[in-house]
């Protein structure tokens, strides 16, 4: 037996599957092209194309509703001329998510009429414990330094517009 080899039909183990096998884990669309991708074993599949830069700046014209704290709530709010609207939330919150945009727009279409600020209730629990907030989103409207009406939940902003207009 000596200087003789075994072998056997066997092929040496690979880490990396074969291209053909990595190919066909990938789905198949009309809109993915397997050759924009660059595969590196184990590395997940990257296209070049998704390197760049696709935010653009906001308008320059853009309102932004600005936070309130304990610190600013009696200067801003409860000292202002203007009719305020203050949006109670929380980060972590789905519901407020939805109605921020909501709560951008009426700031730009109000500007110079009602102004409006948010409140993070996790930062800023006292003030909405003294005005009772149990419930986020909630939405409440203040003229000359007193609550006039809230609104509790995502509303849609034909019910937001209905509140603001009658305190203007």
């Amino acid at each position: 037996m000596a200087g003789t080899t075994l072998t056997t039909g066997f092929t040496t183990a690979s880490l990396t599957p074969p291209v053909s096998i990595r190919r066909s884990f990938i789905p198949t669309s009309s809109k993915l092209n397997i050759r924009s991708f660059r595969s590196y074993g184990s590395v997940s599949l990257r296209s070049r194309r998704f390197n760049r830069i696709v935010c653009e700046a906001q308008e320059a014209t853009s309102v932004q509703v600005l936070p309130v704290t304990d610190e600013t709530w009696q200067s801003l709010v409860l000292d202002s001329a203007l009719p305020v609207l203050v949006e109670f939330w929380a980060p972590w919150c789905g519901p407020c998510r939805v109605i921020h945009p909501v709560v951008d727009d009426l700031a730009k279409e109000y500007t110079g009429k009602l102004t409006c600020y948010k409140v993070n209730t996790d930062e800023s629990p006292s003030i909405a414990t003294k005005y009772g907030i149990r419930s986020i989103p909630t939405i409440i409207i203040f003229k000359g330094g007193e609550k006039k009406d809230a609104v509790i939940g995502a509303v849609p902003r034909s019910t937001l517009c209905t509140c603001i207009e009658k305190f203007l």
